[in-house]
Formats: C-alpha cells, structure tokens, sequence
C-alpha cells in the first residue's frame, strides 16, 4: 500500500519539474523587510531560475511579488501631483512599453480603453527608476520602457478580492 505523501501545503499530486522557484512568506500576511530582503537573498543565490541567456550581463527578468509599499507609492504619487486613495483602495500595474513613442502611445491609447471598459479609472502613471548601466549592450538594445498604472475601481460593489483580481 503506498504511503500518504501530503504533507503541510505540499501536494503530491501537484509535483511536477520547475527550475527557479522558490517562496518567502509570512504566512500572517505581516509585513517585514527582512522578508524582501531574504528573497532578494534567495534570488541572488539561485543558479538558474528560468531564462538564461548567453551574456552574463544580460538579466532573466526574475523578480519578487510584493505587497504595495503604500508609504513609497504615496511620497512618489505627490512629487508627480496626484494623490493617492487609502492603501488598499488602488491598484498598481506594471507595463512594459515599446521604446518608441508612437507604439508606446498607441499602446497607451488600447490600455486605457481596457482599462474603463474594466470598470477602473486611471490615477496615473509612475516611470519606474531603473539603471540603465546594468543591461549587456544586446539586452540595452531591446529595453523596454518601464511605467506603472496606477488605477481605482468605479464600481462601489467591487469586493477587495475582486478588485485584486
């Protein structure tokens, strides 16, 4: 007879090959820098975690998923002239736009057309810093223009869950 193999969270059933994953959480939801900067940590120290490509320079785009850091988002929107709703009240999005402008703003014009026909209203948007020195010449070349949407939602029925959908 073969052994119950569930344990905790992990499921047998949903065992299957992936390469680069991995998970840091406070399992409350609490928030903690120390949880960023131990992802951060397990990022650095992962050998292969999706993408690879042949210059070392040249990034895989992994990342962390974090909770909004509504305080930052707050400082940030005031310096661009927009204020914000309370922390939960907004979604941010990002976008990955082409670099040239006539694509970008034709990429702009569908994402704002989605964006009502959602039930949303956009807040604004927030160029994301980034340095532009660390992309290999050939990952620089194909760059694109980081922005984030910031949005509200028009339909007071909304639930949070619904919404962060």
């Amino acid at each position: 007879m073969k052994e119950n193999l569930r344990r905790g969270l992990y499921t047998p059933e949903l065992e299957h090959d992936a390469c680069g994953i991995g998970c840091i959480a406070n399992i409350d939801g609490s928030k903690s820098h120390d949880i960023l900067s131990d992802a951060l940590s397990m990022l650095e120290n992962m050998e292969h975690r999706g993408g690879r490509g042949c210059n070392p320079k040249t990034g895989d785009g992994a990342g962390v998923l974090i909770q909004i850091p509504h305080k930052l988002f707050a400082q940030e929107c005031d310096k661009l002239g927009f204020a914000l709703p309370d922390a939960g009240q907004y979604g941010v999005g990002m976008v990955f736009f082409p670099r040239d402008k006539k694509v970008t703003e034709a990429c702009r014009k569908v994402l704002l057309t989605q964006i009502k026909a959602l039930g949303l209203e956009l807040i604004g948007f927030r160029v994301v810093p980034a340095d532009h020195s660390v992309p290999s010449p050939c990952a620089a070349g194909v760059e694109p223009h980081f922005e984030q949407v910031i949005v509200i939602s028009t339909d007071s029925t909304c639930t949070s869950d619904a919404f962060e959908r």
